[in-house]
Order: C-alpha cells, then structure tokens, then sequence
C-alpha cells in the first residue's frame, strides 16, 4: 500500500467526562476511495475535524505529508464576511491555484457567484461550499455529509464529477447509493474505536452483522465461562492455596472484563401510532393547476391515491415538490382544478425544516410539548424516558437543549413528534436527512409495517426504491408525471434522469414530443390512465388470486377441530394471518373496481 498522505492514531477525546474516542485510527493514501460509517452521535464528524487539523485530540498523533493538500467539507459552511458566494469560493484557493475553476464550478452547480451567502437557501449554501472545496483540485477531500440539501440531479452529477477526480476522498453520508457508488474502503467509527475494512460500503453491512454477531457469541462464551468459574468458587474450592489463588484471580479478570465491554447501540424502535382506516380513496386529484408570479408549477395534473399507496415525489430543487405536496394534502388551494380527500382521514406530518423546534427545549419538552412526564403515542401512554429510548436517546439526555444536540439527534426527535400523532396518512418530506443508517432500516421496516398510506419527498434514491410503490416526477414548465414502482423503476420507464427539460413556450409546451407510454393528453383532450394505474389494473388480478389461495390454505388449517387444543400458539397465528389476508383481499379488490370504473369511463369518452 502506498504511503499515507494523511494519518491518526490512537486518537482519543473527551466530551463532557464522556468519552468519545477512544482508540481511532484514520490513514488515506493517495487516490483512495474510504467512507466513514457510525451511528449519529459516534464521532464521525469529530474525526473528520481531527483529520483536517480543526481540532486536537486528547491524545493520539496526526500526521499530514507536507506536500499534501487538504480541503474539508463541514456540514454547516460558515460564510464569514464574504459579500458572495464567488469571493466565498475564490478565498479556498491557494497561491497557483486556478481561478477560472472557482468559476466553472459555480457555473456547473447553478450559481452566478453573485449571490449574497446571508440568503442561501440551504441546497445553494451546499453547491456553495462543494464549489469551495472541489476548485482547488486538492490531494484529500474530506467529506462530511455532501448530499445533504442537494436534489436527486445535483447528487447524480456530484457521484460522477468526484469518480473523475484524482482527489483521495473521505466520505461521511446517509445516502447509501452515494456510498456504495464511490467507496472503496470502509473505516467503521463503533463504540469509540475504527475498524478499517478493505471493502466498499456495498458490501459493509453484511460483514459488520457479522462482526456484532460474532462479539455477541464471544460475550456469551464469556457469561458462561465465568458461571462456570463461579461454580466453582462455591462448590470446588480445595486445599491447594496457589491453584486457587490463580483462579480467584482469573475470575476477577474475566468479571472485569466484562464490566468494561460496551455492547454496540441497540436498534431504534420506531412505528406510527395508527389512526382507524380510512376509505379505500385516499386522495383524488382532478386537473389541478398552480402559479406562483406568472410561473407554471403544477399545470393540469391528475392523479388517484388509494389506501395503503406508497407515493414518493421527486425532482431537482425548486420544481414545486413541496408545492404539489401541499395541493394534494389540501393545505393550498388550487388555481383551478379539484382535490378531493377520502373519509375519515387523520393527517401526521414531517416537515424537512429543523426550525420548528425551540433549540431552548429540553428534549423532554420537545417530546412531552412541556406537560408532565408522558408522551401520549396514539392511544397509549408512555413515560418520556421509556420513549427517547426507543429512539435512541439516553436517560441522561432528558434535560439536553435541543441546540446540543447533533443533526441526526434532532432528526430523530422530529419523527417521534410526527410519529406519536395517530394517522392513516403520513406526509413525509425528507425523513431521510441526518438520519444515520441503522435508523433509516428501522424507519423503512416502520413504512412497511404501516396499514395507512404515505406520500413522500425523498433525494434518497435507496430509500425511494425500498419505500415507494410510485414516483411522481416533473418533466419541465409545470407538467408532471407518475410512474409504477421505485426510484429505479421510473428511470427505466423514462430512459433520461430527471434534468428539467428546458421551459417550452405557451403554445408548443403540452404537443411536445414525449417518451412512448407517458400518460399524456390525446388529441381529443380526453386523459389516459397513468402508468401506476395501467400497472395496477395489470398486477392486482394477481396479487387477489395469489390473495385467494393464500386464504383457503389457512381455512383448511383452521377446519382441523382438534387444532385449538393441540396447538393454541398455531391457532392463533393462522387466525391473524387470516384476517390479515381477507382485509388485504378486500382493499385489493376495491382498488381495482375503481380502476376498472375509472378505465371504463376513459376509454368510453
């Protein structure tokens, strides 16, 4: 292996009588590909700062090859005094560095460098700060969350732009397509010590369950072990001083160690207190339109949501997600058109801004709304601290000010505030930010689990293509479209990524040329089904049959007379698979009784 341009060892810190480091070691060679992976809250960003020399460890050594150039990305950029984002960019160079680079990157990343840094939303502050950062053609980037705030066209030209250069790269992201795309090494920050593995994130998360696994049997040959030495304390002691005295003194050692090991963090424990169902159409939105100065952002978009729907809309920045969000939740009016909302629906909501949290709170006020002890989640009651455990918060932390807290910390806080609420709609828009991996799993199996229905905004594409059952995607002066399937799924449909095309005029906009299949408006202006319903009305016939025969195997089971009393735990079990089944046949049936109708009436106008 070449020699390292960047080095730490044994780097050890402190926070608060806390120890956060313990033993953590970070070596990059030239050209090297390595992401940083942990838990919110492990360290991850203390190292990174560490490394770019921002800050000095307890103890430890740090070693930079003198030759070598370094350039850190943190999560928040701090502008200082400078008038624009070009003079921001412009103060990252070096003597010898080339100017025009400052230049071309603002250009590729959507700004003018004109803009005022004090006004930046939080994706222009993002561009802002890669530009800074990629101009000077460093020999280490290091990397602390660089997606974050970018939209799904910006990180795609971000994987590609930092697979071309010659940079070595230390990455911190939750996203994990990012990761598996451009990492080559995985340096694992657990429990305040690494573990460097020489393997990309793609194939890290089979072998750290592995390594956790193997810690857990290790620990247990460790309980038993001393057990069995405890036994013999009782029941063997003899007459032979030394051999005993060794043995005692072995006892001491296995009970020490086993007092000093830190177990890895446990998972997050996260589901949406569940509200009753609601009807089988959730959402009916009917040529809906919306401007904002005089600018198309939704133009004539029609679509049907169904119960149990997993929607995910997404797009490059500014091309009114949040908009079509809100008009399809009924909290904008439309210009013109109709939304129609089902019956008995009960609305929670993630919003993306941290904002709405008091950085004054403690975490208990954040959680309890200031009121007493307990944290009502759905219909039950539950202690405050019983609560932040399920989301990973330690008892100790009840009284920590939210401003203390790290992003993925605060993350967590906003999802179980949303999550409490009793719901059979959830409205989510970007769940994902901060949040570390482990959580992300847990709040998929969550969505999995959830009987209601949710509508997303996601940049995640791993998250999109494990969550969603439909895209809705736009394609430029305010039309938008919906695809069957994942993130994936609609990138195949479509054939292109999701760049705006280029605003069309007026009159040419809506004749323009589209891929074959798009849902478009015919000639005689009448609407076709969409492709997530044409998918639909093609898989459910399937899904019912499959439905079917899965409800006469378990009816069978059940005539057995004798099977309640020789096997109650059985019983049970196929008595729930059962309803479960027969609930799901029927919404299935609903679901395609409403596309029949609504295709019957396309076709027949």
């Amino acid at each position: 292996m070449a020699p390292p341009l960047i080095q730490l060892r044994d780097s050890a810190l402190t926070f608060g009588g806390t120890p956060l480091l313990e033993s953590a070691d970070l070596a990059v060679s030239a050209g090297e590909r390595v992401c940083l992976v942990g838990r919110n809250g492990s360290g991850k960003s203390t190292l990174l700062k560490i490394a770019a020399g921002l800050i000095e460890s307890d103890r430890g050594s740090r070693f930079v090859d003198p030759g070598a150039t370094i350039r850190y990305l943190p999560q928040e950029p701090d502008f200082g005094d400078a008038a624009t984002t070009f003079d921001y960019v412009m103060a990252g160079l070096a003597p010898g560095d080339d100017p025009h680079r400052a230049r071309s990157y603002l250009d590729q990343l959507g700004l003018t460098g004109e803009e005022n840094p004090a006004h930046l939303s939080g994706g222009e502050a993002r561009r802002t700060a890669l530009a800074r950062v990629l101009a000077p053609a460093p020999d280490i980037l290091l990397l602390d969350e660089p997606t974050n705030h970018l939209d799904l066209t910006t990180i795609e030209w971000l994987e590609k732009e930092l697979k071309g250069l010659r940079s070595a790269l230390v990455i911190i992201s939750h996203d994990r397509r990012f990761l598996q795309n451009l990492s080559r090494t995985t340096v694992w920050l657990d429990r305040g010590r690494t573990r460097r593995l020489e393997i990309g994130f793609s194939q890290f998360e089979t072998r750290r369950d592995e390594i956790l696994a193997e810690e857990e049997l290790e620990q247990h040959k460790l309980g038993r072990k001393i057990a069995e030495e405890e036994h013999w304390v009782r029941y063997g002691v003899t007459a032979r001083r030394k051999r005993n005295v060794r043995r005692m003194a072995e006892l001491q050692t296995l009970r020490q160690v086993r007092r000093e090991h830190r177990g890895a963090a446990g998972k997050a424990v996260i589901a949406a207190a569940e509200a009753e169902k609601s009807g089988a159409l959730v959402i009916e939105a009917n040529e809906i339109s919306k401007s904002y100065d005089g600018r198309k952002i939704v133009d004539d978009f029609s679509t049907r949501i169904f119960r149990a729907d997993r929607i995910g809309i997404v797009g490059p920045n500014g091309s009114g997600k949040t908009t079509l969000l809100s008009l399809l939740t009924g909290t904008l009016a439309p210009d013109s058109g109709r939304v129609k909302l089902g019956a008995n629906l009960q609305m929670a909501a993630l919003d993306q801004s941290r904002d709405s949290l008091d950085p004054d709170w403690t975490l208990k006020e954040a959680l309890t709304g200031g009121k007493g002890d307990t944290v009502t989640v759905g219909s039950q009651t539950k202690h405050v601290i019983g609560y932040m455990k399920d989301f990973l918060f330690s008892p100790e932390q009840i009284g920590t000010p939210l401003r203390a807290l790290s992003g993925g910390e605060r993350g967590r806080v906003m999802l179980a505030r949303a999550l409490a609420k009793p719901s059979n709609l959830l409205v989510l828009d970007e769940p994902t930010n901060d949040l570390d991996l482990e959580t992300l799993d847990v709040l998929e199996e969550a969505l999995g689990d959830y009987a209601g229905t949710v509508i997303l905004i996601s940049h995640d594409r791993d998250f999109l293509d494990r969550v969603v059952s439909a895209v809705i995607v736009p394609e430029g002066g305010g039309l938008w479209d919906e695809y069957a399937g994942g993130y994936s799924d609609m990138l195949k449909q479509r054939g292109r990524d999701i760049s705006l095309k280029k605003t069309q005029g007026p009159d040419n906009r809506k004749s323009a040329a589209r891929d074959p299949g798009e849902p478009q408006a015919a000639a005689n202006g009448k609407k076709k089904l969409s492709f997530k319903e044409k998918f639909a009305l093609e898989n459910l016939p399937k899904e019912m049959a499959a439905l079917e025969s899965k409800i006469k195997v378990l009816q069978r089971k059940l005539d057995d007379p004798k099977l309640f009393a020789r096997d109650r735990k059985t019983f049970d079990e196929a008595s729930a698979a059962l309803a479960k089944a027969q609930a799901e046949l029927h919404d299935a049936e609903e679901k395609w009784l409403a596309l029949e109708e609504l295709r019957e009436a396309v076709e027949g106008a």
